[in-house]
């Protein structure tokens, strides 16, 4: 039933198939959601096209006209005429939707339209609940499945989809009326980096990892794009097209993304948290610092970022120590860093001007850390058992305090063997990575360095003796450094088009 124009998601596409298509008895209730622009739409339109189900997309109106708008949806899927069908609540809607009969019998619903259909999607759930009378749908949604699984009939299927993470999430918690009636629960996320290359076209592996830096792996940003980029000289004339320009709809997409959550109101305090983690405050003491408040009030804005998924909060995979904060959407980190502080000169369409004085930030704030992500990454899903001397488990970073060098070194790239626990009892190391997106070439100091953090680590009890060295380079790496490593079995040079191609 997998559709021709769907790219990758075969987990996705099949876990949503087989939802919709069990023989199980009865209403069961799934959830699908993600960051807009992932693709959630797209899949749910197609799988309600193979499956012969109802497709509706809420909108922002108010109730009464949104329970109408579904009652003419259901009628043109059905095939009856416009305005025969008219709902007095959501319980009646979703009833005659699902053909779930109540306990009194159909009700009101027609009986020629009681039968319902094998699967109802309702996108953009989060507009509906907005409303006064939507926001009664999870608590349908609960009765209809208690009277199902009291009276089993035939397999009927609701799968509600939204962006609104914050709003997503909590539909299954504490005491929320689907917990422990739903049964699917599919957070979509972006696609992978090399994924998203391949989405693109990108002819080499510094475009795609340029166009990846900017836009990610949301594959619903390639529709607003002007052009496909055919090199990184391109990149540059897209960003001046899109991200850069006032007059593009992805000029101010930072600021939709945020309003997206209703928590967010004082939306001044959260572009300055955002802003500050993009410029490098990985803590809520230093964010705190830069925003001028101390940390415990920083602990709501926080915790509405992270399950709204703009912030990551990523533990050391060794030390336990204070997560430490990265924002979650390149394109919030473009908008912090490059448009928010020359916001004048490009909405003055200055945009060459602008882009020179970014041009430095955009490498060493952007390029940079997003080099080291992707090579965790890579780590975590692309790399071969030979180049990481077996299978690896959890992937992270560190920080290695050198009190004799009198410094602190921060590992990129940290691989615990497979089984092992953060922060446990002398762990298993298996790899150490460290990498840089500089145009300068990798040396042997480089390959020095890391021997010095693996010696530290097993003077401290970390079996981290036969760790992989692995040593990433945006830039390559110099001819002593690639003589050395081709001497030994336990150094991997892994540059640019490795990270887009191989293991």
């Amino acid at each position: 039933m997998r559709p021709d124009d769907i790219v990758d998601r075969f987990f996705e596409w099949s876990t949503l198939e087989d939802f919709a298509t069990s023989p199980a008895p009865g209403l069961r209730i799934g959830l699908l959601y993600g960051r807009r622009r992932t693709g959630k739409s797209f899949l749910l339109r197609r799988l309600a096209a193979a499956t012969g189900g109802l497709y509706h997309m809420a909108l922002e109106e108010e109730p009464l006209p949104a329970l109408q708008r579904f009652a003419g949806r259901v009628a043109a899927s059905l095939r009856v005429p416009a305005g025969t069908l008219r709902f007095a609540d959501w319980e009646q809607a979703l009833r005659t939707a699902t053909g779930v009969a109540s306990p009194a019998g159909p009700g009101d619903a027609p009986t020629d339209l009681s039968g319902g259909f094998g699967l109802v999607v309702i996108d953009e759930l989060p507009y509906l609940l907005d409303g006064r009378a939507g926001s009664a749908i999870p608590s349908v949604l609960q009765m209809l499945v208690d009277d199902s699984r009291e009276r089993p009939g035939p397999p009927r299927r609701v799968i509600v989809c939204g962006s609104a993470l914050a709003v997503m999430t909590q539909l299954l918690s504490g005491t929320k009326a689907l917990r422990g009636r739903a049964e699917l629960d599919v957070l979509l996320r972006p696609f992978d980096y090399r994924t998203a290359a391949e989405f693109y076209q990108a002819p080499d592996a510094e475009t795609a990892f340029r166009l990846h830096a900017v836009f990610g792996g949301s594959p619903g940003y390639r529709d607003l794009l002007p052009f496909t980029p055919r090199s990184p000289a391109d990149v540059d004339r897209l960003l001046a097209a899109t991200v850069l320009n006032p007059a593009h709809a992805l000029f101010n997409e930072a600021g939709y993304l945020l309003r997206e959550d209703p928590r967010v109101t004082d939306r001044a305090l959260y572009h300055s948290v955002l802003a500050a983690i993009a410029a490098g405050q990985r803590t809520p003491t230093a964010v705190g610092g830069v925003v001028g408040r101390d940390a415990r009030s920083l602990t709501h804005p926080l915790e509405v970022l992270t399950s709204a998924g703009f912030v990551v909060r990523e533990d050391d995979v060794l030390l336990q120590r204070r997560p430490r904060l990265r924002l979650a959407d390149p394109i919030v980190t473009f908008h912090q860093l490059i448009t928010q502080p020359r916001l004048a000169t490009f909405e003055d369409r200055r945009t060459a001007e602008g882009w020179a004085d970014a041009r430095p930030t955009f490498e060493s704030g952007v390029l940079g850390p997003h080099f080291e992500h992707l090579t965790r990454e890579w780590v975590r899903r692309f790399a071969g058992p030979g180049t990481l001397g077996g299978p690896v488990g959890e992937v992270g970073s560190t920080v290695v305090n050198d009190p004799a060098g009198r410094a602190q070194h921060e590992v990129d790239v940290v691989a615990l063997a497979p089984g092992q626990r953060r922060h446990g009892n002398r762990p298993t190391v298996r790899v150490l990575g460290e990498a840089k997106a500089s145009g300068t070439p990798r040396g042997l100091s480089d390959l020095e360095r890391l021997q010095r953090i693996r010696s530290l680590l097993t003077s401290r009890g970390v079996d981290a003796a036969t760790a992989k060295l692995l040593l990433f380079g945006r830039s390559g790496f110099s001819p002593d450094l690639v003589t050395a490593a081709s001497r030994r079995d336990d150094v991997e040079l892994i540059d640019l088009d490795r990270l887009y191609a191989s293991t």
